[in-house]
């Protein structure tokens, strides 16, 4: 088991750090560069670069009420989710397929769907 990830690319948990702008106010973020990828890939499927990915979601965060104490961990995340909806079939494999697009008001009540089904099999036994 352990030879799929010690025999991997080492560069995919190296760290680099980005510098991008928001709000005029110039900000780092360091991850390791596989997070960097895969925020990368998310970007390229709306037609826009990482670091206006990020504004954006900083931006859109920010805007419903969210607290972004740890801004990095919460990049990871969308990253990780990013992965989890496609391997659910949620966001298509075709990265020609522009995520804004997508129905995330279904998406997401599917997903809480499913979440409700887990805790009530949970409670049963």
């Amino acid at each position: 088991m352990c030879k799929l990830f010690i025999d991997a690319d080492p560069d995919l948990w190296r760290s680099a750090t980005h510098s991008l702008r928001i709000d005029g106010m110039v900000t780092s973020v360091r991850m390791e560069n596989y997070f960097w990828r895969l925020l990368e890939e998310i970007a390229q499927r709306d037609g826009m670069n990482t670091a206006q990915m990020i504004t954006r979601l900083y931006h859109e965060s920010i805007d419903a009420g969210h607290d972004l104490g740890n801004f990095t961990s919460f990049l990871r995340v969308c990253a990780l989710r990013y992965q989890a909806l496609q391997l659910s079939g949620d966001i298509p494999a075709n990265v020609a397929v522009p995520i804004g697009e997508l129905d995330a008001q279904q998406i997401l009540s599917r997903e809480s769907t499913l979440h409700k089904d887990v805790l009530n099999k949970k409670h049963v036994h």
